[in-house]
């Protein structure tokens, strides 16, 4: 009897597993991009969404035309006319629409366990570097992540804040003041360094960070490397013998190359220190050097100037309501000088979600893919 029943049983256990093979291949072959509780954001203006607000600096850009894309119309401190690129992968991902910054006061328990930003505009891995216009360096941007980490505590619990940190998205953008500030346009470093040392010694400080975080619970990380710098508006104008003949400044463009190869070697070395973690390198250098070399693909028609103003020099506390602007932002590659427009956040963040975010969902220490429906579950 007993045998017959297995007999019965077989086909259908061989067909549910191969059922199951069939959809474990499937899943493991297409690679989806993995969902977090919380989005965690470190560095400078690229990814300050309004910290700088409630410092004694004049690296503001909580004054119109700042923001007047945002939704609501209104400046937040976002260093562009509208979102911010933790903004956008922060809603593809189904997070939440807007990354807050942790100093604001106003933040709700939601705003906290679904993540903030701790970056400040005019940062740098070199802590030289947020000395020059007095905001926050990154040696106390750690600091304030310890913060978040007892509010969070205190909210969800020692153990599922652990969870929470565990799972969170940390996204690592800077670099690119530290050789404005303290190479090319103020040499506060060129006594001490050559352009390859600094470039070892930024990665090495770096490197530091990405220790810390770890040692506080972070596993998934993303570090954007270099944009082209001799393409930034402000650049150019610096360097441009000639204001009608503006092109990119070719050594500093290179060196942001040299310096991003470097990044993307060093990184898998940095992960394998780490059992468990994903640190995973994203290349802004390429989706933003199409953009520059191919605008009408993006529907831009201007990518050698800013919106705000003459797009030449202005930017922050120079950008402002006085300043008079471009007819069409969403042509222009560049919102001020130095900062790309919504547009253009929008394209990279589209690229980093296909290109990037994929690569951390996938869990090489124990071959199996990471549970989603765990890392989107929000009952804390």
């Amino acid at each position: 009897m007993l045998q017959k029943q297995v007999k019965k049983m077989a086909p259908t256990t061989l067909f549910l597993m191969h059922i199951w093979f069939w959809i474990t291949c499937s899943v493991n072959a297409t690679r989806p991009s993995p969902k977090f509780p919380a989005i965690l954001v470190f560095g400078d203006s690229t990814v300050d969404t309004g910290n700088n607000n409630y410092l004694k600096t004049v690296a503001k850009g909580n004054h119109f035309p700042y923001g007047k894309d945002f939704p609501g119309k209104v400046p937040t401190g976002r260093f562009s006319n509208g979102k911010l690129v933790p903004d956008f992968i922060a809603s593809l991902l189904k997070i939440k629409e807007a990354v807050p910054p942790f100093l604001d006061p106003s933040l709700s328990n939601n705003d906290l366990v679904t993540g903030v930003s701790f970056a400040s505009g005019g940062s740098g891995y070199d802590d030289i570097t947020a000395a020059v216009v007095g905001i926050i360096p990154f040696s106390e941007q750690i600091e304030l992540f310890k913060k978040y980490i007892v509010r969070v505590e205190g909210i969800l619990g020692e153990k599922e804040a652990d969870k929470l940190i565990n799972r969170a998205l940390v996204i690592i953008s800077a670099g690119t003041n530290d050789f404005g500030f303290n190479i090319y346009d103020i040499p506060t470093r060129r006594l001490e360094f050559n352009i390859t040392g600094y470039q070892d010694f930024l990665q090495k400080k770096l490197q530091m960070f990405i220790k810390e975080l770890y040692e506080l619970g972070c596993r998934k990380i993303v570090i954007t490397g270099l944009p082209p710098i001799g393409c930034l508006p402000i650049q150019i104008t610096a360097k441009s013998g000639n204001p009608k003949n503006r092109i990119c400044v070719d050594n500093e463009n290179s060196d942001a190359q040299i310096y991003n190869q470097k990044l993307a070697k060093l990184l898998p070395k940095i992960q394998s220190l780490f059992p468990g973690s994903k640190i995973v390198y994203a290349d802004v250098y390429e989706p933003l050097t199409d953009m520059i070399n191919n605008p009408q693909k993006f529907g831009f028609v201007e990518t050698k100037r800013g919106c705000c103003g003459t797009g030449l020099v202005e930017a922050g506390p120079l950008c402002n309501a006085l300043t008079p602007l471009c007819a069409n932002d969403l042509e222009y590659l560049f919102w001020d000088s130095i900062h790309p427009s919504e547009a253009a956040y929008q394209y990279i963040s589209k690229y980093l979600e296909k290109e990037v975010l994929p690569k951390l969902a996938y869990d090489h220490q124990s071959q199996q893919l990471i549970s989603l429906s765990a890392l989107t579950d929000h009952r804390y």
